[in-house]
């Protein structure tokens, strides 16, 4: 049998959120404000926490967003994030050349005037001049060899600076799921550090769209 991943685990608990949160709509007397629906996948997040109804996998995850519902209210939108985990999620899911889809973000990021550096070596802190553009730098090492037929043989870093929310709709544009950005794990000063790993495998949750 083969073991579940953190995609498949997460994904398995966002539409099972939205199934729930639909099936309630259906009943004539539930409320359906925000506030109302926040409540009501906090509480079924919470029951499912304690049931153990998904995988350990996901279980911080949860812990997470019921103390960001408990706290937030309306305001943590539950439900929204659900819904962006399940279609960013599914369709990079379905994406089988994480190397061909990054050099073509890459080539767009090139036509949209951002500074790409992919043949300069990172090894060690350093620090760009890029007169406030947008920046992407690959160390050239992984670029050259962590890439090979359109697939990516292992995790990659990218040193960005841009909006992060530019970032994360870049990705997902391009079927890509980042690490959520690493502003202190950054070589490069003024960057943040995100990684991309083979088959879009993030082992913790990915930069999503807001």
């Amino acid at each position: 049998m083969t073991e579940q991943t953190y995609n498949q685990a997460l994904v398995e608990l966002a539409q099972a959120g939205l199934a729930a949160l639909a099936a309630r709509a259906d009943s004539p007397n539930a409320l359906k404000t925000a506030a109302a629906e926040s409540h009501f996948i906090c509480s079924w997040m919470a029951q499912s926490l304690k049931e153990r109804r998904f995988s350990k996998l996901v279980a911080d995850d949860l812990n997470h967003w019921i103390r960001d519902g408990r706290s937030m209210g309306a305001a943590a939108n539950l439900p929204g994030l659900l819904a962006r985990i399940d279609q960013q999620y599914r369709a990079a899911m379905d994406n089988h050349t994480i190397g061909a889809s990054l050099q073509t973000m890459l080539d767009s990021l090139n036509e949209d005037d951002w500074l790409v550096i992919v043949d300069c070596e990172v090894s060690g802190k350093l620090k760009l001049d890029s007169d406030g553009r947008n920046s992407l730098i690959i160390s050239v090492e992984q670029y050259e060899q962590h890439i090979a037929e359109g697939k990516l043989l292992q995790p990659i870093t990218l040193y960005v600076r841009s909006d992060e929310q530019t970032l994360a709709k870049l990705a997902t544009e391009h079927q890509l799921l980042l690490s959520a950005g690493n502003k202190k794990a950054s070589l490069i000063k003024h960057h943040k550090a995100y990684k991309l790993y083979p088959n879009n495998r993030q082992p913790a949750l990915a930069l999503l769209v807001k």
